[in-house]
């Protein structure tokens, strides 16, 4: 019996969801990778199904990231903010081209005092949302050393970035129009995708996280079928296209660490 819940019909993505804007996005492509598409259609997606994906959620407080979880999550707003303390973490369950996906979503503290505490939680994460509050620009600024202090716990080279402004609602269209500009050069410059959104009105929420979903559950096939092309039985026999026995196992080199 399967210990995670199971898919809501409001969690179903059967094709990629695009970006927020052309200009700062991960990938411009308007589908799933060829090669992802083929391996869920032949069930190849080997353990992906099965594993939980962790991404976290760091920026400024009262930037808005546990209300802009919460309007995902649960469907709610509270304009009552209260901080959070340390870190939080909601699970939501996806299915991805009818193949299950899960995301853990952490919430991480923005106050000075419990970073040390939150940023022991960064280490694992897949993808990191960093968080700004469109309305004020001194956050916008503030996120390099949130997104610094995240990838010292992580592999920059598998990472999915995004850049998240929040607060949409909030900005005059002159004021947004500026800082959109501001923080489509810093999207660029972090190598991330940029999204705006508002937790109180859900504008953008959900394709944010869609988004988000789709693009960690691609970088799993693809990582998957890169390890199966070269291993098979969970790396117990290899297979060598310069082998005459194809299903032979390989000897074990001897260590020098001894030596």
């Amino acid at each position: 019996m399967s210990v995670l819940p199971p898919v809501r019909r409001d969690r179903v993505i059967a094709q990629l969801p695009q970006p927020f804007s052309k200009d700062a996005a991960l990938h411009t492509k308007d589908g799933f990778h060829s090669k992802v598409k083929t391996a869920c259609q032949e069930h190849r997606t080997g353990t992906v199904g099965f594993k939980i994906s962790k991404v976290i959620v760091v920026g400024d407080l009262a930037v808005g990231k546990t209300c802009l979880i919460n309007r995902f999550c649960k469907d709610t707003f509270d304009k009552n903010y209260k901080a959070t303390i340390g870190v939080d973490f909601e699970m939501e369950r996806f299915e991805v081209l009818g193949v299950p996906f899960s995301l853990q979503l952490w919430d991480t503290a923005g106050q000075e005092r419990f970073k040390c505490i939150a940023s022991t939680y960064y280490r694992g994460a897949q993808a990191i949302i960093v968080v700004f509050d469109v309305t004020d620009v001194a956050s916008l600024d503030h996120t390099r050393q949130w997104l610094e202090d995240a990838l010292k716990e992580n592999d920059p080279t598998h990472i999915l970035l995004f850049l998240v402004g929040t607060k949409k609602d909030l900005s005059s269209p002159a004021q947004y129009s500026q800082i959109e500009e501001d923080a489509i050069k810093m999207a660029e410059e972090m190598k991330a995708e940029y999204w705006a959104v508002s937790a109180l009105s859900g504008e953008n929420v959900r394709e944010l996280f869609f988004r988000v979903a789709s693009l960690t559950f691609e970088a799993n096939v693809l990582a998957e079928l890169e390890k199966s092309g070269s291993r098979r039985v969970g790396d117990i026999v290899r297979i060598s296209s310069n082998s005459g026995n194809l299903y032979a196992t390989p000897k074990k080199s001897k260590s020098s660490c001894c030596k």
